[in-house]
């Protein structure tokens, strides 16, 4: 049974199987526990800030404090000084300074920002839709892979396959009729039926849609243009009683078009259109939403395999123009045919050119025919229900009615080919998560996921559990936002886009702690997340960059005047071992120094010394070879607290 029809409507000289067809909160760290304290990082970098440092780090750092706890006028202040400090900005930051100044009602101010964000990025849907200054369009709901399938109670013990609408009237293709027998399959010739729908699985009144459209041999594939004033629809290259064969005695297909007649209601001047040949088929046309363009499949010349799918113009007097082959990003070595394009301008097709559940699978591309809004068009397949291990074919959508239909010669069908219905579905996907604090992973239970769409409105709020998880549900084909918050900590905020197939979605939201836990024997270094105090090569002089992350210890000391530390300098083994304590001790001194004088403390607050190489944490002592990174993790600086 599989590829009996489609064999008929493509390759007919084909064997059988090759087939044409936060909002967060920032506490004040005043309150103080036994051995223990607490530091706010917003504090220290707005002191460091108001001091006069500067870095691009320390503004995108407050802005980014201020933007996610909604202190949008704080955000504009701290945002604006990145953007005047640095030239290399992420391009994200572009956006999120552009959201804040309109949540302060300077409107101007942020669409040039939001113009810098797409000239940056100009592949990025928020700049896409900034630029054309409309709403998006909502992307249609996706097919799940659990909804059910229907075999219509019209299909008939041969093949019935092929469905577009004519007003309420559905119109397919049939070997139902007593004619005229076709050798291949022993079954009578197609024709084209209608049948008057019922609901939307059941349908009456089956019968032939027109009989001069209909020949002694096959017609099917039909589509309309928008303005009901045209049909084409396949047939045999069969036309004023003559049979065209090429040279080798084969009838091809062929695509023919026919002009309404208002005043009877008829299908009238049938003809064939000008780039049929006797020697390739041209076959299954659908029709795009404004009616300016025809797709449809073909063997014809410059065809990459069995068959393509090829577009054309339409004018508005039905002519077409010259036919157009997709290419590469659609068309495979094997068959690539049924195209139907909707309401949308996706593009639907079969294909056995791609891995799939076996046979003809259908294949969707998103967005098809408006670019896909910048992104890489990939055929999709569309999975069960609507693929099986045979042949599926011949896919059709109202978007209007949510209604689907498609042909299949799967295994329970009543025919050879079946046509089989569904409703459309609300596309749903699951997002699961956890967050955790970024520099240890460990779980923050009872955490707030806000969710937001992608221009960042608040759609909806919910707490984690005790084990820190939590479960969305989203919709398909749509930006969303997600960002979590705590007490204490700094919010953290991604961006997904759901795809249009159920999948496992997972995200995890990393919290910077805004308090940290402090006591004695902890390294300030790794609290306060300073990198390695550089120097320049063999001097012992504090540089600039260095001077920053000192400052941050210099805060720190400032605000538990009790405290002491101890300063621990290392060198990685590079060089003699007697050199590398020397500079070792300098820099450790020189560190010490700017400490002390910064934060006009009692030396004796401060010990420390260099060590050399003698403390590495890792294997590259002299001569064992090591890579950049492991001897960086010995070029280390320590702050060790020694007294609360």
């Amino acid at each position: 049974m599989k590829s009996r029809i489609l064999i008929i409507l493509f390759l007919t000289y084909l064997t059988t199987g090759n087939i044409f067809a936060q909002k967060g909160v920032i506490d004040k760290a005043d309150k103080a526990y036994k051995d223990f304290g607490y530091i706010k990082t917003t504090e220290i970098l707005l002191r460091l800030a108001e001091k006069g440092y500067e870095s691009e780090e320390l503004f995108q750092k407050l802005g980014d404090a201020f933007y996610f706890n909604s202190k949008m006028d704080e955000a504009v202040r701290w945002y604006g000084k990145l953007m005047n400090f640095s030239i290399s900005v992420d391009p994200e930051y572009f956006f999120r300074y552009a959201q804040a100044l309109k949540s302060v009602e300077n409107y101007k101010e942020s669409d040039k920002w939001m113009q810098k964000f797409y000239d940056a990025k100009s592949y990025d849907t928020r700049g896409q839709y900034f630029t054309k200054a409309v709403d998006y369009l909502t992307m249609i709901d996706g097919l799940s892979r659990d909804f059910k399938v229907y075999n219509l109670d019209i299909n008939s013990e041969v093949s019935d396959f092929g469905t577009t609408f004519w007003g309420d009237k559905m119109i397919f293709a049939s070997a139902r009729d007593n004619g005229k027998i076709y050798k291949w399959n022993n079954q009578p010739f197609l024709q084209l039926y209608s049948a008057t729908e019922k609901s939307f699985d059941s349908f009456e009144d089956a019968k032939i849609f027109q009989n001069n459209l209909n020949t002694k041999y096959h017609e099917s594939s039909v589509a309309f243009t928008p303005d009901k004033k045209f049909m084409f629809f396949t047939r045999n290259n069969f036309f004023e009683n003559k049979l065209k064969n090429d040279e080798e005695g084969t009838n091809r297909l062929s695509l023919f078009r026919a002009r309404y007649n208002d005043a009877d209601g008829t299908w009238v001047d049938v003809t064939p259109v000008h780039f049929n040949s006797n020697s390739y088929s041209v076959a299954h046309p659908t029709i795009n939403a404004d009616g300016t363009k025809l797709y449809f499949s073909s063997d014809m010349n410059r065809t990459i395999g069995l068959s393509d799918i090829f577009v054309t113009e339409i004018s508005v007097d039905g002519t077409l123009g010259e036919p157009q082959n997709l290419g590469t990003k659609i068309n495979t070595e094997g068959q690539d045919t049924f195209p139907f394009i909707n309401a949308k301008g996706d593009l639907y097709f079969s294909s056995n050119g791609y891995p799939g559940l076996g046979g003809l699978d259908v294949y969707v591309v998103r967005g098809f025919e408006n670019g896909n809004k910048g992104k890489e068009s990939v055929p999709e397949n569309l999975g069960k229900p609507i693929n099986s291990p045979l042949d599926d074919f011949a896919y059709y959508e109202n978007l209007e009615t949510k209604e689907g239909f498609f042909s299949s010669n799967r295994k329970g069908g009543k025919g050879d080919d079946d046509i089989y219905t569904f409703i459309i579905p609300n596309c749903l996907q699951t997002l699961t998560g956890v967050v955790v604090e970024k520099k240890t992973h460990k779980n923050i239970p009872f955490a707030t996921v806000i969710l937001l769409d992608e221009t960042g409105r608040e759609l909806s709020k919910i707490k984690t559990n005790e084990e820190a998880r939590f479960s969305i549900d989203l919709d398909c084909e749509k930006e969303y936002l997600v960002r979590g918050e705590s007490n204490k900590y700094i919010a953290d905020e991604k961006r997904i886009v759901t795809p249009n197939l159920k999948q496992d979605l997972k995200i995890i939201l990393e919290l910077e702690k805004e308090q940290q836990e402090i006591k004695v024997g902890d390294d300030l270094a790794k609290i306060l997340d300073i990198p390695i105090i550089y120097f320049d090569f063999d001097k012992s002089d504090i540089r600039q960059d260095a001077a920053l992350e000192l400052q941050k210890i210099v805060e720190v000391l400032k605000q538990y005047p009790n405290m002491t530390i101890d300063v621990r300098s290392h060198t990685d083994s590079r060089g003699a071992d007697a050199y590398n304590l020397t500079l070792s001790e300098k820099r450790n001194k020189s560190t010490k120094d700017f400490i002390v004088k910064k934060a006009q403390i009692d030396r004796g607050r401060i010990t420390g010394k260099g060590y050399g190489e003698t403390r590495l944490v890792n294997k590259c002592s002299n001569g064992v070879p090591c890579t950049e990174e492991e001897h960086q993790e010995n070029r280390r600086s320590e702050f060790i607290i020694t007294k609360m």
